[in-house]
C-alpha cells in the first residue's frame, strides 16, 4: 500500500535542513557557534559543497560532527525541533540527527520525521536530481524544485514566523500525490 499525501516544500525544507547539518564542515570536526565566529564555515555554507541549498536545514543547529572520508554526520539541536509547513506537513527533528552525506545525496537519515495523515514516518533519503530534490520515506517519495529551499525554517513556526504568511511551495510533477517506488 502506498502512502498518499499532497507534498509541499515544507517537507523538503526539513529534509534539506538535515543535509545542511551534515555538511557543516569539510573536516572531521565538532563545531560550535563560537567556531563560526572564529572564521570556520557554517553548516549552511558547507551544504553548497554537496550541492544542496541551505534551506534544507532548520535554524538552530548548535553543533555537528562530520567524517569527510565516509560522509557520516551528526547534527545537534538543544532539544527536539518541531514545526508545521504551510499548514499541511508537520516535521520533527530529534535533538540529534544523522546519516551519510555525499554529493547530491543524503542517505540513512535518522532523527527526522514527517507526519502523513495520522502517522509519523521517517524521512530516510534526500537526493538532488538537476533542479529537483527528491524526498523518500522508504515506500514513497516526492520531488520539489530546489528554489523552494532558499529559506531555512525555524523550530516552532516553520516559515511563518513573522505572521506574514508562509511562502507557497511548488511541486515539480503535476501529479497531486506522492510517487510510490
Amino acid at each position: 500500500m502506498a502512502l498518499v499525501f499532497a507534498p509541499r516544500s515544507v517537507f523538503l525544507s526539513t529534509i534539506l535542513c538535515v543535509v545542511a547539518v551534515a555538511v557543516v564542515t569539510s573536516e572531521s570536526v565538532r563545531s560550535s557557534p563560537a567556531a563560526s565566529a572564529a572564521g570556520k564555515r557554517s553548516a549552511y555554507e558547507i551544504l553548497g559543497d554537496y550541492n544542496f541549498p541551505a534551506g534544507i536545514l532548520p535554524i538552530g543547529v548548535n553543533g555537528y560532527d562530520l567524517d569527510e572520508p565516509t560522509g557520516k554526520f551528526a547534527a545537534y539541536f538543544n532539544k527536539t525541533c518541531s514545526f508545521s509547513l504551510e499548514g499541511s506537513y508537520q516535521l520533527q527533528y530529534k535533538s540529534t540527527i544523522g546519516g551519510i552525506i555525499s554529493k547530491n545525496r543524503l542517505k540513512n537519515l535518522q532523527g527526522v520525521k514527517v507526519k502523513l495523515l495520522f502517522v509519523w514516518v521517517d524521512i530516510v533519503e534526500v537526493s538532488r536530481r538537476g533542479d529537483d530534490l527528491e524526498f523518500s520515506v522508504g515506500i514513497a517519495g516526492a520531488d520539489f524544485p530546489i528554489d523552494n529551499f532558499e529559506e531555512c525554517p525555524q523550530c516552532g513556526c516553520g516559515l511563518n514566523c513573522d505572521n506574514g504568511g508562509a511562502r507557497e511551495m511548488t511541486r515539480r510533477s503535476s501529479r497531486p500525490f506522492v510517487d510510490s517506488y
